[in-house]
């Protein structure tokens, strides 16, 4: 009784480890497919032979033949569970593009906004002097991306090396001229921050 007890204990365990496994297997995969859709959607949509429209639609039957191992079923759950919410399905779920990020030019369809009137950036502290000097620029992508918690500006500062936040005079800007979009997936947009608007956070 003992033993068949202990073999029922074992092979439970290890059904809950190949489960495990299974999971993280799957979660790697899910991960590394969204970091190359990004690169299609955002930056090199030619990279797998496909266009996107002027608006940063792309076709989704197009892109699912393009790439290997890709599905509608597994690209529904990247677009659910990527944790950036960085893609939207049209209505009909016949178009995907990414929120922002955008390398290439296209036109979101964003409508301007009045922020909030604090803003977070988040980079990474070895730029500190050449924002301090010259402001925040867009540099390759279309917009400067501000958050509106410290949280989420943390977390994408450490993305970069050792955090560090600058707190944005949003309200400022916008009484001064300056346009604002809100993306889809939360996060405030604009073309560029002057120095004069920044303050760093301690």
């Amino acid at each position: 009784m003992i033993t068949l007890l202990q073999n029922f204990e074992v092979d439970k365990l290890a059904a809950l480890n190949y489960d495990l496994e299974e999971n993280l297997l799957e979660d790697r995969v899910l991960k590394a497919t969204s970091k190359f859709l990004s690169l299609i959607l955002r930056h090199k949509p030619q990279i797998v032979g496909i266009e996107l429209d002027e608006h940063g639609w792309a076709d989704v039957e197009e892109l699912i033949k393009r790439v290997k191992g890709l599905d509608l079923e597994k690209l529904e759950k990247i677009v659910e569970t990527d944790e950036k919410r960085r893609y939207s399905f049209s209505a009909d779920k016949k178009l995907i593009r990414a929120n922002q990020g955008h390398s290439i030019a296209v036109d979101l369809e964003l409508e301007e906004q009045k922020p909030p009137e604090i803003l977070y950036h988040g980079t990474a502290e070895r730029f500190s002097t050449s924002i301090k000097a010259q402001g925040l620029l867009k540099m390759s992508r279309q917009y400067v991306h501000l958050s509106d918690n410290v949280e989420t500006a943390e977390k994408v500062g450490r993305r970069h090396g050792k955090a560090k936040i600058f707190i944005v005079e949003s309200g400022k800007m916008f009484i001064d001229g300056y346009k604002f979009f809100f993306s889809v997936n939360g996060v405030w947009l604009t073309e560029k921050v002057p120095a004069k608007y920044l303050k760093e956070r301690f």
